[in-house]
């Protein structure tokens, strides 16, 4: 029987009533003649319940632990599905990470699937099973404990069990009806996209998108996985959803596709510092060391021998990045002084169309211009182009984007 990978976030298994409704849609597929691996996040707001009550027990606590709490959320929601389906009359069974396993590293809360062998489950299959409904986010360790992905990490499980059974699809049920061209809570002239390109899913994903992780997009083009994105709350035909797929499936496409930005964010400036080789790798070694995530990187033009260094980071890291720049200053580094803005914000276009088409950047520079936002750093890739500039005019400068290109027309 061909295998059918279906994902169902936290929103749509909130309840029983939304678990009953997943349910039947598992049942529509199952009648086709599928064989389904159903993936279930945690009912909506229980895993932060879960690091509340870990938080609440204890400030340093063992991780090995809190992935044995926080894991748990996924395990009520598998046994309640496969109940479900079992009401109607058809053959499931749950599976926590252990079971089938899926063996990842060891690297607590944020653990990376190594390995998910397909035997067992095709046992079962086999015997008359039709529906494996597996616990996402979680894992089992080289020493035998569990894990867990890291948050979203459902999705790299429905991709990852879509990889190891030859899947011929997965299926992500969220509370969006597809991908858009940019949110459409910002621009209402927002459009859905029927296909778009798994390079431009990964940097829209990467780029502040919420609708899937990162990490299962990057699986997803590794391993040729069609997903397709769907609402959980509408009827469905089979061109339902955005299917993100490779670039050789789509046949016509807009230069730039989708607008994306990321409002927490903020700019770092190291003043004065020593312009010489090694200089750089000093100043993000001790940022990488210390869990920082750098993104737009400018370094300004050499006088006198000294430079500036300007970086933009996630604002929530803002407390660790200036403290590993301040433990190797005097030392490794001398800079005359620390500048920190947080009223920062990243916005970006994004486009496989950006590869043959000059003008881009012009165009994006000349929109903001415009619009009398002032760019504070640049950065590009060859389908990308991201701009950091002040927050207030976060969400003008996406409307304004999105209307430059006529993004609400398909291409």
């Amino acid at each position: 029987m061909p295998t059918l990978v279906m994902k169902f976030g936290g929103t749509s298994v909130a309840n029983l009533d939304r678990i009953r409704r997943a349910a039947k849609r598992v049942g529509v597929e199952v009648a086709k003649g599928y064989d389904v691996i159903v993936i279930v996040s945690a009912m909506s707001g229980k895993t932060n319940e879960l690091v509340g009550w870990v938080n609440e027990t204890s400030a340093l606590y063992d991780a090995r632990e809190y992935d044995a709490i926080v894991s748990s959320g996924e395990n009520v929601t598998a046994g309640l599905m496969a109940l479900t389906l079992q009401e109607m009359d058809i053959p499931a069974r749950s599976w926590q990470g252990w079971q089938v396993p899926v063996k990842t590293t060891s690297a607590h809360s944020a653990a990376r699937i190594e390995e998910i062998p397909n035997d067992n489950i095709n046992a079962k299959f086999a015997e008359g099973m039709k529906v494996a409904v597996v616990a996402g986010f979680q894992g089992i360790s080289p020493e035998g404990r569990i894990t867990t992905l890291g948050r979203g990490g459902s999705d790299t499980t429905a991709v990852a069990f879509a990889a190891a059974f030859g899947a011929e699809r997965c299926d992500i049920y969220t509370d969006v009806d597809g991908v858009y061209t940019t949110d459409p809570r910002i621009c209402e002239k927002a459009r859905k996209l029927d296909k778009i390109a798994f390079e431009e899913m990964l940097e829209l994903a990467s780029l502040g998108a919420k609708v899937l992780q990162t990490r299962s997009v990057e699986l997803a083009m590794r391993y040729k996985v069609k997903l397709r994105v769907l609402s959980s709350f509408e009827e469905q035909s089979d061109e339902a959803g955005t299917l993100v797929c490779d670039e050789d499936e789509i046949m016509e496409s807009n230069i730039v596709n989708g607008v994306a930005y990321s409002r927490d964010e903020a700019q770092m400036t190291l003043l004065s510092v020593a312009d010489r080789p090694g200089i750089a790798a000093i100043i993000f070694g001790a940022l990488s060391d210390a869990g920082v995530n750098v993104d737009m990187i400018v370094q300004d033009i050499s006088e006198d021998g000294r430079t500036n260094m300007t970086y933009s980071l996630p604002i929530d890291q803002i407390a660790r990045a200036e403290k590993a720049v301040e433990a190797i200053r005097g030392t490794e580094l001398n800079f005359e002084n620390l500048i920190i803005a947080e009223d920062v914000a990243k916005v970006s276009v994004v486009g496989i169309g950006m590869r043959s088409q000059s003008g881009v950047a012009a165009k994006m520079f000349k929109v903001l211009s415009d619009e009398g936002i002032n760019i504070k750093v640049i950065t590009t890739s060859e389908i990308k182009i991201s701009v950091l500039i002040e927050r207030k005019y976060m969400e003008l400068a996406v409307q304004a984007l999105h209307d430059a290109f006529e993004l609400d027309k398909a291409a």
